[in-house]
């Protein structure tokens, strides 16, 4: 049990890496996400054999989701603050609010009201705060819009992972779903990723990092991992991933996300915990998600 723990902790240390390793390379925002999807493609391709099964069309369906959310993530990063990028994406659980009654006839609970609001609030915050660019974060206003999409795109994905799971015909088609989105990602940023100019060997370096460690590995860990931990704890470390997101980006590169951000990501993280709290205290609410 305690190495499945670790190998869940190890899954969320290199999800959370993505933001400085994204702003760390001179690569285009296009270039750098249709890049890592390729590569990532390839590594859960090879890393994980129940990611293969790709003739099931609601995987490509809902990996269109989880591509635009791979996309917009990239976006997001290389104009706002890492902070910014991965708690707006983080209130994906308050846009599922309306998503789940429209498209799998969940009725909210009051709890899950109250996470809405809450994630909503913390939402706002970074939404009317005033940040001063940086050279890491040339255009917080626009970033923070990709990365508010990309916690709706990502609502979609969820939705669609738990649609899909409803119908699909074998056990492992969130890994497809994964595999398919990486591939589908790839291919929208193809038009505006060549040509690639003065990239360096760092930049392809990175690009390859984030494809085969921050996805791939990150994927083999979190599946070897969630055989044995519960749900809940699983969701807990996985935490660990916004919460060491903007910490890597400060000490890598100094990026220093404002109060405002700071005081928004607080609230996103406690409604997040106070959730996984109370779906263990009633498990027949659901389970556990991991992030991208």
């Amino acid at each position: 049990m305690m190495q499945s723990r670790w190998l869940v902790l190890a899954a969320a240390l290199l999800f959370s890496t993505g933001g400085a390793a994204i702003k760390s390379t001179a690569l285009t925002a296009w270039q750098t996400a249709g890049l890592r999807s390729a590569v990532a493609a390839v590594a859960l391709y090879l890393l994980l054999p129940r990611a293969r099964r790709l003739r099931d069309g609601r995987a490509w369906l809902v990996g269109a989701a989880y591509a635009l959310t791979l996309v917009f993530f990239v976006q997001a990063n290389k104009l706002t603050t890492s902070a910014n990028a991965i708690f707006l994406q983080s209130t994906a659980p308050a846009y599922l609010l309306i998503l789940g009654p429209l498209l799998l006839h969940e009725k909210p609970r009051r709890r899950d009201l109250l996470v809405a609001a809450a994630l909503a609030g913390g939402m706002a915050l970074f939404l009317t705060g005033s940040e001063l660019s940086a050279a890491t974060a040339p255009d917080p206003p626009t970033g923070n819009l990709w990365a508010a999409a990309s916690g709706l795109t990502y609502a979609f994905a969820l939705a669609g992972l738990r649609w899909q799971a409803h119908y699909s015909e074998h056990e492992d088609a969130a890994l497809s779903t994964i595999t398919a989105g990486n591939v589908l990602a790839a291919l929208l940023c193809l038009p505006w990723a060549f040509p690639v100019r003065n990239a360096q060997a760092t930049d392809w370096a990175v690009a390859g990092y984030l494809g085969i460690f921050q996805i791939g590995v990150a994927y083999w860990c979190l599946t070897r991992g969630l055989r044995e931990v519960p749900a809940f704890e699983a969701s807990i470390l996985l935490l660990a991933e916004p919460v060491l997101n903007p910490v890597w980006t400060w000490l890598l590169l100094d990026e220093r996300p404002g109060a405002q951000a700071l005081a928004g990501g607080a609230v996103i993280l406690v409604a997040a915990f106070w959730k996984a709290w109370s779906e263990r205290v009633s498990p027949a609410s659901g389970g556990a998600s991991a992030t991208e």
